[in-house]
């Protein structure tokens, strides 16, 4: 079975880079046919999808978050990395890493998410 698993500081000063790793295990993240989101729910709002890779290495990214956003991966640990610079407190929120399948929104496998808190 695929499993995912967040990791990455819980705290953050407003305008350093948020940086957070996805550990996937059961699964290669170069397996043709899926891409690998990252997804994050802000307190009392809905999911706001940030971005993904494919399997191939390519990325895309949410129009509104693009210019402050960064997916990379290690094919070699199965990690995927988000990195989100200039943070604020209005990206306080759970961030999830899920799985996607290709030509489709959906995602069948998703992490527990991890709370992150930008506070001075």
């Amino acid at each position: 079975q695929v499993q995912l698993q967040e990791s990455g500081p819980g705290l953050v000063k407003p305008s350093q880079t948020l940086s957070l790793t996805c550990t996937v295990s059961g699964g290669s993240i170069t397996t043709d046919n899926y891409y690998w989101s990252w997804i994050r729910q802000p307190p009392g709002k809905g999911l706001e999808w940030m971005g993904a890779i494919q399997y191939s290495g390519g990325t895309y990214y949410n129009p509104s978050l693009k210019s402050r956003t960064s997916i990379s991966r290690d094919t070699s640990k199965n990690h995927i990395t988000l990195q989100l610079s200039s943070v604020t407190p209005e990206d306080t929120a759970v961030y999830y890493c899920a799985r996607g399948i290709i030509y489709s929104d959906y995602h069948d496998y998703w992490g527990q998410g991890t709370q992150v808190t930008v506070s001075s």
